[in-house]
């Protein structure tokens, strides 16, 4: 496959993105690396619990970033560039307001939470224990959301890199010196990861603060933008819903399933989601280019950036599925599991690497569409698979973790049917700022 001035475009966006977005994977593995050393496979399953719950609140709270980068890059290509950082900091601000109010709301919540899962009763005390420390992360969580979402709409992908590695990093060496060094058991991973996003967090401001002085754009919250930002932001919000009700879904079924396929199921988790992320890479930069092609008013170039970048991600899903399967006989042991754990995660890592292809396909749609600004039809497309998601779900609960993952495949189809359908039309190329 030739490289095309195209590709450049893609790549100097999808490389450093791709960097930023495996870096928070591959430190969430190293968590778990570090706490199934340290404290053992009752707290793997409690953080692969707790983690559930806190990604998904933060992941609800994803179009901080999504919606961030739609509209900033829109004004971008419109020439628009004090109104696009005007977008930037009612983000911060938005985000802000967000993660001051889970912490008030999710800190009493925190036990009826965790027991939904129906985990031991050990299992549940640590997962608390975590969950409610991490909370105080939270803004510092968001913020970060909101200020990639700024620079990934001004086209700057390097900064957010920067960072990730910078933070992540941190949190590796943290949760190491305070799990194994200072044996603070479980809280000193919580710990770690808080101290670690709230420093990342500290230098987004710094890098907006900046962006808007230089630009002559207020600091002060614009009560007006601030509302408008989380209006847009609604229907990535229901969207954002519907995959995590899926998650968590399978999440629920795996606990009840036993410990041992809990510990297999929470690690096949993050390296899906390491993939994910990796995947995403192409996504980010579809958001990007989409944005300030249609705010240019240039519906051609979206359609050829589109199908480039639908290429990109078929092969790169072909890739990371071979590598998956490469590293299958290693992986247990970067964990330290136990036989049964063993025996759980070399079966389920079959169906984690046969899908990949199909989920290149599906995120890079989805960027597309989100770089569009085509939330109502992400939302609506949300609902319909993830109803097509729980009968199969309902199926494997009965059966065991590769079913289940085989369910996660089902919905996997579903998104890339809906996503597909709408790229092929034009109701999503609407232009302007």
């Amino acid at each position: 496959m030739p490289i095309t001035p195209q590709d450049r475009e893609i790549l100097r966006l999808a490389v450093p993105a791709f960097g930023a977005l495996v870096a928070e994977p591959l430190f969430l593995l190293s968590d778990y690396a570090i706490v199934g050393h340290g404290l053992g496979t009752t707290a793997v399953g409690a953080l692969g619990v707790a983690g559930t719950v806190l990604t998904t609140l933060v992941n609800l709270c994803v179009f901080l970033a999504y919606g961030t980068t739609a509209s900033v890059a829109r004004q971008t290509g419109a020439g628009h560039h004090e109104r696009a950082m005007r977008h930037g900091v009612d983000g911060i601000w938005l985000a802000l307001g967000i993660g001051a109010a889970l912490i008030a709301v999710m800190w009493p919540l925190a036990p009826p939470v965790v027991d939904l899962f129906g985990a031991a009763p050990d299992q549940a005390e640590q997962a608390v224990t975590y969950l409610r420390i991490s909370l105080l992360g939270t803004p510092g969580m968001l913020v970060v959301l909101a200020g990639t979402g700024v620079l990934r709409g001004l086209q700057d992908t390097v900064t957010p890199l920067v960072v990730a590695v910078g933070s992540f990093a941190l949190n590796a060496v943290l949760n190491a010196w305070f799990v194994l060094g200072l044996a603070w058991g479980i809280a000193g991973s919580a710990w770690g990861t808080v101290l670690a996003q709230t420093l990342g967090a500290a230098v987004y401001v710094a890098v907006v603060v900046r962006g808007a002085r230089r630009l002559r754009v207020p600091l002060r919250p614009d009560p007006a933008g601030v509302r408008q930002a989380g209006t847009a932001g609604f229907a990535l919000l229901v969207r954002t819903v519907c995959l995590r009700v899926v998650l968590v879904v399978a999440m629920v079924i795996a606990t009840r399933m036993g410990q041992a396929e809990l510990a297999a199921y929470a690690i096949a988790t993050q390296v899906w989601t390491m993939l994910a992320f990796a995947l995403d890479a192409i996504a980010i930069a579809g958001q990007a280019i989409t944005g300030r092609a249609l705010g240019a008013g240039d519906v051609e170039a979206t359609r050829r950036a589109t199908r480039r970048m639908v290429t990109w991600g078929v092969w790169s899903g072909a890739v990371l599925g071979l590598l998956v399967l490469a590293a299958r006989p290693l992986l247990p042991g970067l964990f330290d599991a136990d036989p049964q754990v063993t025996e759980q995660l070399l079966a389920v890592l079959w169906p984690v690497a046969l899908f990949q292809p199909i989920c290149g396909v599906v995120f890079v749609l989805d960027g597309v569409l989100i770089g569009a600004g085509d939330q109502r039809y992400l939302a609506w497309a949300g609902v319909w698979t993830t109803l097509a998601y729980l009968p199969a779900a309902a199926l494997a609960s009965g059966m065991d973790i590769v079913a289940l993952w085989c369910a996660l495949g089902v919905w996997m189809v579903a998104r890339l049917v809906t996503l597909a359908r709408r790229a092929t039309g034009s109701a999503w190329l609407v232009v302007g700022a």
